[in-house]
């Protein structure tokens, strides 16, 4: 294993409500509460400097569905920002792990499904040579890396809205740390983008 390679950083983003959650408790796969914040450029800006860096995406089954559903159609489309643009196309060209067991073959290019223990795929994924491992909002996959310490840059976009109720990100008895923040930015409609870095 080369030096270069070790330094792989695993990187993870997800949404949160104030009242810290990260999907509403009545319907966990409507994010029709994230929309509105989802487009600010504070959002968008966030959203870039997390995926330039990275050449693998990790996801679960679902965000993987809902993803690559959604963001191969904004590419060419009239009227779409840059940033998204930029972003749909890194996700289509980039390669994909997807954690499934349920999910046989991929119906996406230039993606491979693993059935493995999230911390297994992550070590090896490690191992390899490439840029940073970018877990895309999948909540599942993002607490069993946080439950294995293996979360090296924790970014969270926090939505200036109360969920009053609904799954959260930090369950009790994740290993104790410190975090260091890396960067904060606060935009239109209270949007709030920050970025901590694991000390080890």
């Amino acid at each position: 294993m080369t030096k270069q390679s070790a330094s792989r950083r695993v990187v993870t983003n997800l949404s949160l409500s104030l009242d810290g959650h990260y999907a509403a408790p009545d319907a966990p796969l409507d994010m029709g509460w994230v929309m509105p914040y989802a487009v600010t450029d504070v959002a968008r800006d966030h959203l870039t400097s997390l995926w330039e860096p990275a050449t693998t995406a990790l996801l679960g089954r679902v965000n993987a569905e809902g993803f690559l559903g959604f963001w191969p159609t904004v590419i060419g489309m009239e009227g779409t920002d840059t940033r998204d643009e930029g972003f749909a196309k890194w996700l289509v060209d980039t390669d994909k792990v997807v954690l499934s067991s349920t999910l046989g073959e991929a119906p996406w290019e230039r993606t491979t499904v693993v059935d493995k223990p999230t911390a297994e795929v992550v070590s090896g994924l490690k191992e390899t040579e490439g840029g940073d491992i970018l877990v895309l909002s999948s909540a599942s996959v993002i607490k069993a890396l946080l439950a294995a310490d293996m979360v090296d840059r924790l970014a969270m976009t926090i939505f200036p809205v109360f969920l009053g109720g609904g799954p959260r990100l930090f369950d009790d008895g994740l290993p104790a740390g410190q975090w260091t923040l890396v960067s904060q930015a606060a935009g239109e409609h209270g949007t709030l983008a920050l970025v901590y870095d694991r000390v080890r």
